[in-house]
């Protein structure tokens, strides 16, 4: 049943102009059922969203790398090494979470070189240093989706990802609000990691 602008019981706006609006959605007959959550309107996720071809533009994990190293601070990559490198996960769990990238494009871990490999595990090993350093992280998840069945959001192009984590960063939001609220922009996260990753 799709629901119309009038069963908007109520819309309240945020405080601040970089505050999103909230929705208590009702649809008619639907008072007591399970969806009755507020929404959290996030619009600047809508280009990622509705792509509906996303692999139209090319794999990301190779695009982005390719557009030079000029762009890195753009594209987010916080290092660059030469058989892999790091960037910062647009879309990130926490603050400060980060991807091992092969530059090499495949999907198949299994493929990867012995040479690869090596340099994935140092990268990750650094990005734990870095983070810990620079965020104070007290515990780390550290691993890799392999294939979309296994929640690889980009299952074309092997990659690692390296989540810091906090006590008490899983609260009421994620849990029964089902949204994540993260209290740095990208940009504030890659300036203040980014630098770090040339010192080890």
């Amino acid at each position: 049943m799709s629901i119309e602008p009038g069963d908007l019981d109520e819309v309240r706006s945020g405080s601040g102009a970089n505050e999103p609006a909230v929705a208590h959605v009702t649809a008619p007959g639907r008072e007591h059922s399970l969806d009755q959550l507020q929404r959290l309107w996030t619009p600047w996720r809508q280009a990622y969203v509705t792509d509906p071809d996303a692999s139209s533009h090319g794999c990301p994990f190779c695009r982005l790398p390719g557009r030079g190293v000029e762009l890195d601070a753009e594209s987010l990559i916080v290092h660059r090494a030469s058989t892999a490198y790091v960037i910062l996960n647009a879309y990130p769990y926490n603050p400060g979470h980060l991807m091992v990238v092969p530059f090499r494009h495949t999907d198949d871990f299994a493929s990867l070189s012995a040479t690869e490999l090596h340099e994935v595990a140092d990268l990750t090993q650094l990005a734990v240093r870095v983070l810990r350093r620079r965020s104070g992280a007290h515990a780390f998840n550290i691993g890799l989706n392999l294939g979309g069945i296994a929640g690889a959001g980009i299952a074309d192009h092997v990659h690692q990802h390296v989540v810091p984590r906090w006590g008490g960063d899983t609260n009421f939001m994620p849990v029964i609000g089902q949204t994540r609220v993260l209290p740095e922009l990208l940009a504030e996260t890659y300036a203040r990691i980014a630098p770090d990753f040339g010192t080890g």
